[in-house]
């Protein structure tokens, strides 16, 4: 029996097989891949709901970010559900694997309109739940959100972005690749550039036609300098704040690139001068704690290049289930 969600979205390419054990506190134990139609009622009460965007083809630097989706999947038996800092256990929520979306093999515009249309599917069938997104490079945040546009028409869409880059290069010399989504997004009238916030600029890695073309936009944005003055956790809320009071829903995207390189040997683009990882959990764990963040991805993880040990797959997995810990607390905060 083919799955309700098909052909618009492809089995997990990956999947655990749990014996029947009573109880739950390995990752993999609770997050459930949804296999047939029987499925679909269930669906409807999921309040997270996983989605592999498994394209790296359209990275200006050479990336297998599209294995990392399948990383992540065989990394969860690392983890507990329990979050011993926030005394919080993810397994009491209802988490769903419902698979990846298909790609050309060599087409990306096709792999592009394949994610818009898994995306508006999604948003549709899980109206309420949080669509966690995992990719990828970062040319699948301008699909995912269009396709959450076409899914929900009359939201304002806000994106909160933690990244060492801008990610608004011309369209007309690098196309929708993964150093364009965000101009691609204000340019095609999806988001308007006011509703965009960037933290973790820093260095020598953007050029200066790149901060010019924001500002005009009005492109909000933060260098890591100014937010580490600020505080990570106050910079990320002011910007919610401020977000929030524009917008009816809160895009938040993850380029893992904004870690220094110490921290992620597995992302192509990773730099000197980055985020800690301690900075960027802290930020994550805000952005999941507010009521109007609603979907979230995490792109430009590349396990082909990472340590045998995988320790930026880790921490992709850790990033995830922290925005998760906060979508808990914030739950707990409104009951």
């Amino acid at each position: 029996m083919k799955r309700f969600l098909y052909p618009k979205i492809n089995p997990p390419s990956f999947t655990w097989v749990n014996l029947e054990s009573g109880g739950v506190s390995k990752v993999h134990e609770w997050i459930q891949p949804i296999t047939t139609l029987n499925d679909v009622k269930r669906s409807k009460e999921a309040e997270v709901v996983i989605l592999g965007v498994p394209l790296s083809r359209s990275s200006i630097s050479a990336s297998g970010a599209s294995e990392f989706p399948e990383a992540f999947r065989r990394s969860w038996r690392s983890f507990a559900t329990y979050n011993l800092d926030e005394d919080v256990d993810l397994a009491e929520m209802t988490a769903l694997d419902i698979g990846d979306v298909p790609m050309h093999v060599t087409d990306i515009s096709k792999c592009h309109d394949n994610i818009i249309q898994a995306s508006a599917m999604v948003h549709s069938h899980f109206h309420d739940s949080k669509v966690c997104a995992i990719g990828g490079d970062h040319s699948i945040t301008a699909m995912m959100v269009k396709g959450m546009k076409q899914a929900k028409p009359s939201d304002k869409i806000g994106i909160l972005q933690f990244d060492t880059h801008f990610d608004l290069r011309d369209m007309s010399d690098n196309g929708p690749s993964n150093g364009t989504p965000m101009r691609n997004l204000i340019e095609s009238g999806v988001v308007d550039g006011s509703h965009m916030y960037n933290i973790g600029l820093h260095g020598f890695f953007n050029t200066k036609d790149l901060k010019q073309y924001a500002e005009e936009k009005g492109v909000n944005y933060f260098t890591l300098r100014t937010a580490r003055k600020k505080g990570i956790e106050e910079t990320v809320q002011q910007c919610l704040e401020e977000l929030s009071s524009k917008v009816d829903t809160i895009y938040l995207t993850v380029d893992m690139d904004v870690l220094d390189i110490a921290y992620a040997p597995g992302v192509p683009a990773s730099t000197p001068g980055g985020m800690t990882t301690e900075e960027l959990l802290e930020g994550v764990l805000a952005a999941g704690r507010h009521p109007k963040v609603k979907a979230m991805d995490i792109v430009c993880l590349d396990p082909l290049k990472d340590t045998h040990v995988q320790p930026t797959v880790k921490l992709g997995t850790h990033v995830f289930l922290t925005f998760l810990t906060g979508v808990m607390l914030r739950q707990s905060a409104s009951n």
